[in-house]
């Protein structure tokens, strides 16, 4: 039986948002400064997506580690959450000390990804526990904020000089290792947390592809990460055959933090509606966008903007609901270990997708590149179909 959502503490939301944002803050914030780094250290411009791409890569490591020795599930939640933000907290001190070797960066970068893996999908795990009635409201509202973190590196490019990189590292790495110690410390354990297992989850994780609700949910999740991270890399793109300058950052932030209005809205409509049909609308509202692509960046101004915005509320805002589905219909004793290898797997088909629209923007305009990206959307659809009908016919 679900527990009324009045008997969770009113602290449990804000600290898990904010632990969240503070843990997160070790991707989306170091990487905005890496202009910075290649400015003053003289790096070409391939070094800074290598980089960003090793802490990728550390992080598609880290979830598929983490999911097969079912890290989350064999031990506290908050307990890994914690470790997991003090260690990335340490890999970012260690790659500020060591800022001016590259090689010795790239492997600082790579490790703190590995640790990300204990922060973003346990955190989620996390709110799986307190919130059993309202979860699609919470993640959005937790996915949110992560959405609005990532967005803020345009902005902090936008602001220039007022951050210093040296500043901007140490002061992440603080906040990430608080975001940790609060949450551990702030929040005790769930009252209806399912026992902790002392066994590998290898059977629990081939529901993705046993489970139907599972597998719906999942490769859901799979076609909007397809279109997902590549949006966010080709905004700036889009966004430069009209701005340039402080005031293409400022737009790119407002673009991709109005993602915050999808996680948060649709969040709200999922408890009345479901979690399905609001995934599912986004995603198709999102593919539409890409659909569009040809004509509305010919658009007028006021038109091309609202375009822009529409898809940056949607591409982002169907995310917490498919984990929200698959943190409903997997094993209870495995949610973590699942959230988690589909994380890993999602990752991977992000990195695939921006790798091969990044290459062809080179050679192909953006306005017939773009409707590719729909091929995501389409396909995650299409295998939403079961649940969606489900939730029509008022099974859950």
């Amino acid at each position: 039986m679900d527990h009324p959502e009045s008997a969770i503490p009113r602290h449990v939301l804000p600290v898990l948002v904010f632990a969240q944002f503070a843990g997160t803050s070790l991707w989306f914030a170091v990487n905005a400064v890496m202009p910075d780094l290649q400015r003053e250290l003289g790096w070409p411009t391939v070094a800074l997506g290598t980089l960003t791409s090793s802490l990728q890569f550390g992080f598609i490591v880290g979830t598929l580690v983490f999911a097969l020795l079912a890290i989350a599930d064999r031990f506290p939640a908050r307990l890994v959450f914690l470790v997991c933000a003090l260690a990335g907290a340490a890999c970012t001190v260690a790659a500020w000390a060591t800022v001016r070797d590259y090689r010795a960066l790239l492997a600082w970068r790579f490790v703190t990804g590995i640790f990300l893996a204990g922060i973003y999908p346990v955190g989620m795990k996390i709110a799986a526990q307190w919130y059993t009635r309202g979860l699609g409201a919470a993640l959005g509202l937790l996915v949110g904020a992560l959405v609005v973190g990532s967005a803020s590196a345009h902005a902090l490019r936008a602001l220039g000089g007022a951050l210093p990189w040296p500043t901007l590292m140490l002061g992440v790495a603080a906040l990430a290792a608080f975001g940790g110690v609060l949450l551990y410390v702030a929040l005790g354990d769930s009252p209806h947390a399912h026992p902790r297992v002392t066994t590998l989850q290898w059977r629990a994780l081939g529901t993705l592809w046993t489970d139907s609700r599972v597998r719906a949910s999942v490769f859901g999740y799979f076609g909007h990460m397809w279109e997902l991270y590549t949006m966010w890399v080709l905004v700036p793109l889009i966004l430069a055959t009209r701005l340039q300058g402080t005031a293409l950052s400022w737009v790119a932030f407002c673009v991709l933090a109005a993602g915050v209005l999808g996680c948060a809205g649709g969040g709200w409509i999922a408890v009345r509606r479901g979690s399905a049909r609001v995934a599912s609308a986004q995603l198709a509202v999102s593919g539409l966008c890409c659909l569009g692509a040809p004509w509305l960046m010919q658009a007028p101004d006021a038109l091309f903007y609202a375009w822009l915005l529409v898809w940056g509320v949607t591409v982002s805002g169907d995310s917490p609901q498919f984990s929200t589905l698959t943190a409903r219909n997997a094993p209870p004793q495995a949610v973590g270990s699942v959230l988690t290898l589909t994380n890993s797997i999602g990752f991977g088909i992000s990195i695939v997708s921006i790798l091969l629209f990044v290459g062809l923007a080179g050679h192909i305009p953006l306005g017939r590149l773009v409707p590719w990206l729909a091929i995501g959307p389409a396909l995650g659809l299409l295998c939403m179909g079961p649940l969606v009908r489900l939730e029509r016919d008022g099974r859950r």
